[in-house]
């Protein structure tokens, strides 16, 4: 049995993403230092720094953010751990209001599950959407 969730965000942000939000995207992607490092900041880790092989969903673990001329691209290819969600949900729900990206913006799934939450941005409001196989379906 994992504790883990499976997170992917793919999304377009404007050019006016405020510097506040993209320096705690910059540290949760694992690309800016923040604070001085001493252990009551332990609960600050950056949630989506992995890179490399993933150990339990297969493929890769990636966390990229680009510089566009239109603003930032950003994709995101995470293992996390279920107390690291909350951090992880306030993150999407801090970037929704500046995608550009209207509709599908990423996904969620319990690493047990088969089927995710898809997260989509609905004018700039984060809304998650279960998806649920209909019952005669068999995989």
């Amino acid at each position: 049995m994992a504790d883990l969730y499976i997170v992917d965000v793919s999304m377009n942000l404007t050019a006016s993403v405020p510097d506040m939000v993209l320096s705690e995207l910059r540290h949760d992607l694992g690309l800016e230092e923040t604070g001085d490092g001493h252990a009551d900041e332990a609960d600050n880790h950056p949630v989506w720094a992995a890179r490399g092989p993933a150990r339990r969903i297969g493929g890769v673990l990636i966390g990229e953010l680009i510089g566009t001329a239109e603003g930032w691209s950003l994709t995101v290819r995470q293992e996390v751990h279920a107390e690291s969600m909350p951090r992880v949900d306030t993150l999407i729900e801090l970037l929704a209001p500046h995608s550009a990206t209207e509709g599908v913006i990423g996904q969620i799934r319990f690493y047990e599950d088969e089927i995710p939450d898809l997260l989509l941005n609905r004018s700039g409001k984060l809304t998650k959407a279960p998806l649920s196989r209909p019952p005669d379906t068999k995989l």
